[in-house]
Order: C-alpha cells, then sequence, then structure tokens
C-alpha cells in the first residue's frame, strides 16, 4: 500500500459555493492526501461563511480519527451531512478545518478559475505531444485502431495513453455506452466498449469531446486502456502495465 503524503499547505486561494452563494473563502487551505493519488482540500473553521448544523453522524478513518458530520447552510440552500471535522484528530495539522464534499457542493474554484472532479494535485502534470510513431491497437485479436498520427499524452504517475484519430480506429467496432469520468485536467471523457469478434470488451475506449483548455489537444480523439489491449509502437509489443485502471 503506497504510505500517503502529509498534510500541507495549499498555495492557492480557494472558493466553495452552494447554489451560488459562498460557502467558505481561503488563502490557507490544507492538501490532505486521503488516498494516494489526488488530495482534498481541507479549509480552516474560521474561512467558513456557511452555517454547520451537526448532524449526529461520526464517521471513523483510520488515519485521522472520528469525524463528527455537518449540514452545509447557506441563506438560502441546504446540503445534508456534506461537512465533516476531525476535533481531535491525531493528525494535528487538520485540527480546526472542514472537510467538505466536493459533489455536494455547487461550485469549487481556485484562484478565479472553476476546478471540477477534485483539486488539481501540485506534483502531477499533463504533456500531450504530436508524434508519428505507428500505433497499433488489438483487441481479443482484433486489430481495432492502427495509426501514425497518434498524440502522446504524458500525465504523472500514468502510463503514457496514446490518442488517436477517429478515421485511424474501426468506430463499428465502437458500441457507445453511459460511463463517463471525470478529470481536473482534461474533463469529461465518453466512452466505448469493443465488439472483437465474439467477446464485448466493455468500457476500454474512450475520447473527450470538449475536453478543458489545458487538454484541447486531444479533443475528439480515441484512447485505449493500455492495461486491457494489446498496443504495439513501431512493431513493438508494449507490456500491459499495473495501475489502478487494471
Amino acid at each position: 500500500m503506497s504510505k500517503l503524503r502529509a498534510p500541507e499547505p495549499g498555495p492557492k486561494r480557494v472558493r466553495v459555493y452552494l447554489g451560488g452563494e459562498l460557502v467558505a473563502d481561503s488563502m490557507s487551505v490544507l492538501l490532505v492526501w486521503e488516498i494516494p493519488h489526488y488530495a482534498q482540500y481541507y479549509i480552516p473553521v474560521a474561512d467558513v461563511h456557511a452555517q454547520l448544523v451537526p448532524t449526529g453522524t461520526r464517521t471513523h478513518s483510520p488515519s485521522r480519527g472520528e469525524a463528527t458530520h455537518y449540514t452545509v447552510k447557506t441563506a438560502h440552500h441546504t446540503a445534508e451531512d456534506a461537512a465533516w471535522q476531525y476535533v481531535d484528530s491525531r493528525l494535528d495539522d487538520i485540527r480546526g478545518y472542514v472537510r467538505f464534499d466536493w459533489d455536494a457542493m455547487g461550485g469549487w474554484f481556485e484562484e478565479d478559475e472553476e476546478v471540477f472532479t477534485h483539486p488539481r494535485s501540485p506534483y502531477a502534470r499533463i504533456d500531450i505531444l504530436e508524434s508519428s510513431r505507428h500505433v497499433r491497437v488489438v483487441v481479443a485479436g482484433v486489430t481495432v485502431a492502427e495509426s501514425n498520427h497518434p498524440k502522446l499524452l504524458f500525465e504523472t504517475g500514468l502510463p503514457v495513453r496514446f490518442y488517436l484519430p477517429k478515421l485511424d480506429v474501426r468506430m463499428d467496432l465502437l458500441v457507445p455506452t453511459d460511463t463517463d469520468s471525470h478529470c481536473p485536467y482534461k474533463g469529461t471523457a465518453r466512452y466505448w466498449s469493443v465488439q472483437a469478434g465474439d467477446s464485448l470488451v466493455a468500457d476500454i475506449a474512450w475520447s473527450y469531446p470538449t475536453p478543458l483548455p489545458e487538454s484541447q489537444k486531444v479533443a475528439g480523439l480515441v484512447s485505449f486502456y493500455n492495461e486491457h489491449v494489446d498496443i504495439t509502437v513501431d512493431g513493438e509489443a508494449l507490456e500491459r502495465p499495473h495501475t489502478p485502471f487494471s
């Protein structure tokens, strides 16, 4: 199991809204890694503008201790059981801070830009590069895509992803699904399953129809999970990586 980072000060001004009303506004947030992959914002109680009403709910975290839960109330909106605080945590740094349920809030802003899904990590970076490598994608023995014009997306902590033009993908073998996923760097992805002969391999291809500004270069392109398909690059077979998506 990966060791979690210690809580650390976040460098950005963070504002939280519910129904357009300000819930919190802070220049002194903490980044707390509740899981290894990304942090959550913890906000000083003094920077909370909404009313926090105890709900009686208590939850336990092995690393942070007992949490007391609150309903968040603004002048005209309420979010039930949408905030919590580790009043007596063994982690001294997070005492006096409130953690808000990201999805229960109506909007999160880092400085003056809205951010989605979860905070952006100061240790993560995305690079998207044009390439002339020859990329071939095979699913259950069937060639599903082949391109000399991929875009390579390098994201901290993940294997390189190959984004391919739809004209180089057997779109007739791709079956749209209702699955989507959300990324604070790339936006919202839509998924396909792949029909390879008699096998339907679920949710292994995706695309960002309208990505966020920093990822515009992959708009409309199709990528496949390296973990679940066979990819060759310039004739060399890649090993399937082991990641949280394996």
